[in-house]
């Protein structure tokens, strides 16, 4: 029989399992954000001791690998001023006349159902640099976004 037709394993045929990709650009967290790497890192070293299952070992040490890169390229900012949009600030805005809040955080931190939204998300870079009252664009509208306050140090 040719060499062609002859199967070598199952595992040849599996679907390749790549590593979780790391976002583009600086990984920007805030205090809350780090703390959580910092305790999805020890869960993931706690929780690897204790599988026995390849599979599940190997899915677990691949997400130690994504969280320990995360961790040691983490940069805390320092806390914002509150007197314009900044990373680390919830913000009260008027987008085409709808109230939304928000707090820009670091990517692994983003949550939008829960209001926290990465800093390289297109809502978070058109509120940054804007002062209560200030009026900016967003999605090619002008004067869409209106900002009404902002806070530092609370997270929804």
């Amino acid at each position: 029989m040719s060499v062609a037709f002859r199967r070598e394993g199952d595992d040849e045929h599996l679907e390749p399992k790549f590593e979780h990709p790391i976002p583009v650009g600086p990984n920007l967290v805030t205090p809350r954000g780090l703390r959580l790497i910092k305790e999805r890192v020890a869960a993931l070293q706690a929780d690897i001791t204790a599988l026995t299952d390849e599979t599940a070992l190997k899915i677990a040490k691949r997400d130690l690998r994504y969280w320990n890169t995360r961790q040691s390229t983490a940069e805390l900012l320092p806390v914002p001023s509150g007197e314009t949009v900044e990373f680390g600030t919830r913000v009260t805005y008027l987008l085409n006349g709808k109230q939304n809040i928000l707090a820009i955080v670091g990517d692994d931190e983003a949550d939008p159902a829960r209001a926290l939204v990465s800093f390289s998300a297109p809502i978070s870079r058109a509120l940054m640099g804007l002062a209560p009252g200030d009026i900016g664009d967003f999605a090619n509208r002008e004067d869409a976004i209106e900002i009404l306050s902002i806070e530092v140090g609370s997270q929804p």
